[in-house]
């Protein structure tokens, strides 16, 4: 089974990913906050991140640089998940590590193609 981590301060946004992705197949980590997310991340295997930017304490663009500097969590890539959608933030995010960036509101199809084009995918449903 793949693991997801889903870092975000809105639980309906974690809520959402995790019926969409549980649905799918895959394991859903989460974390409210960067440094929870940080520390699951180095802790278990994880395949995939989907990290929210603007978050309180630790915004995403930070938390994606410290996993990245981090040997143990370099090689995971990472969905930015946000509802900032300007053309900056997303070269930012692309300079960070980030492997894509899907802006909020999401098409719940089009971020599970992402998700599984990043770990690879699960289960096949039509």
């Amino acid at each position: 089974m793949k693991n997801l981590l889903v870092i975000d301060d809105d639980p309906m946004a974690v809520k959402l990913v995790r019926d969409m992705a549980t649905a799918y197949g895959y394991n859903v980590l989460s974390a409210s906050n960067g440094k929870d997310g940080l520390d699951i991340a180095a802790r278990q295997k994880t395949d995939v991140i989907l990290l929210d930017i603007m978050m309180p304490e630790m915004d995403g663009y930070a938390v994606a640089s410290s996993l990245k500097s981090n040997p143990k969590t370099a090689g995971i890539p990472i969905i930015m998940l946000t509802a900032v959608g300007f053309q900056l933030n997303k070269q930012f995010a692309k300079n960070v590590g980030a492997a894509d960036y899907v802006t909020k509101p999401f098409n719940l199809r089009e971020l599970l193609d992402k998700i599984a084009q990043c770990a690879g995918p699960v289960l096949t449903h039509a």
